[in-house]
């Protein structure tokens, strides 16, 4: 794992409509997109575990591209987004977020595709918890891997908020019962 950046970390608060997250960003990209409605503790606990010898920094001005972006793909007017996003993880854990990023837009893959996709096919568990450690939230999609089964599965935004972000994606969600 990285632990080498101790640069300043540039916080704000998102909010659109019913939406409501933090997100962070260094000098190089978007760093993490918060659970919807948790406190700025879920971004202070990430960033003091990743990077304990940066600073947070609230800088709404700085986030604005970060947030303009959120907000269109909400509105459903933005399918692919454009802004440089960092994320620093183990070798695979990045492995695995790059896959993410593979998914289409409306589609989900399994927890298989994924270990498949990166040519570790019996690593299924390791790429789950690889997916929970994701920082960033809405922008590497890991709301659109479900179970093999077609259900929802983990997120570490919670199931009414990956469900939300299928349905926008006009994907049709299963019930898990």
């Amino acid at each position: 794992m990285k632990d080498s950046f101790s640069g300043d970390i540039y916080w704000s608060l998102f909010s659109y409509e019913d939406w409501s997250l933090h997100v962070a960003a260094t000098n190089e990209g978007l760093c993490f997109v918060g659970s919807q409605k948790q406190p700025y503790e879920e971004l202070a606990r990430w960033a003091a575990s990743r990077f304990p010898h940066s600073s947070l920094i609230r800088d709404d001005e700085k986030l604005l591209p970060y947030k303009a972006e959120l907000a269109q793909y909400l509105q459903g007017t933005l399918e692919a987004f454009t802004i440089s996003a960092v994320f620093q993880g183990t070798p695979f854990q990045e492995a695995v977020w790059q896959a993410l990023c593979s998914i289409p837009y409306g589609q989900t893959w399994s927890y298989s595709d994924i270990a498949a996709h990166i040519q570790k096919p019996a690593a299924v568990r390791a790429v789950g918890a690889a997916i929970g450690a994701n920082p960033i939230l809405i922008t590497i999609p890991c709301h659109r891997v479900i179970g093999k089964n077609g259900t929802l599965t983990g997120y570490r935004g919670g199931i009414e908020m990956k469900t939300k972000l299928l349905q926008l994606e006009g994907y049709k969600v299963k019930s898990n019962s």
